[in-house]
Order: structure tokens, then sequence, then C-alpha cells
């Protein structure tokens, strides 16, 4: 963060955004989502284009009345789900700690400023 205390909120949280700490925060959150949304959004695409051309192999049955695309659908949630639990154990590794650091500095920053001006008006 900056050594020089911004004395609006406006400007308390511009200078959050341009540091480097938020910075390293927005990349990681970028890191994980965009690779996850495009690997998730291809799995998906996958599985409508397989449906719409690939009728004979989606149809194809696997055990008794359960066939490739029923499975196929039911992985959709599958990896919905473990997209969510991965998601969380990265923002609790690598995200919760960033973000833990910017409040803290924030708030700090927040009672230092409120302090000097109970100071000032005190005066």
């Amino acid at each position: 963060m900056t050594t020089e205390v911004p004395s609006s909120s406006t400007e308390r949280y511009r200078a959050v955004q341009d540091s480097e700490e938020f910075g390293r925060l927005r990349h990681a959150v970028r890191s994980f989502v965009f690779p996850m949304t495009v690997a998730f959004f291809l799995w998906y695409a996958l599985y409508v284009l397989l449906s719409a051309y690939a009728r004979g192999f989606m149809g194809a049955k696997i055990v008794g009345n359960i066939n490739v695309a029923l499975v196929f659908g039911l992985l959709q949630f599958v990896s919905t789900f473990l997209i969510a639990w991965y998601y969380s154990r990265y923002a609790a590794r690598k995200i919760d700690p960033l973000a833990e650091k910017i409040h803290a500095d924030l708030s700090a920053d927040s009672s230092s400023t409120t302090a000097s001006d109970v100071k000032k008006e005190g005066e």
C-alpha cells in the first residue's frame, strides 16, 4: 500500500485498487476463474454437440436403460460440484489471505484516519 493516508474514502479505495496487493488478488482470482470457465464451457459444448450430432454414440446403452447421454448429463452436475469444491479450497488457500490482508490494511488506514480526524476536531 502507500505510505500516504488518503483523506476521503473514495481516495482510500482508489489507493487500494491501485495497490500491488490488489493486483495480486485480481490475478489470483482470474487465474482460477478464466481457465475453469473455459474448461467447463468446452465440456458443456462437447455434451451439446455430441447430443446433436452423435446421436448413435449418445444413445448407446451402457447398463439397462442408462445410456451415454444420461451419464454425460449427470457428469455435468458432478463437474459443477467439483469445480465449486475446488474453488472453495483454492480461495481459502490463495484468495482469502490476500483479501484479508487488504481488508486489514484498509481498516488500519481507516482507524488511523479516524483517530487523526478526532484529534484535529478536539484541538
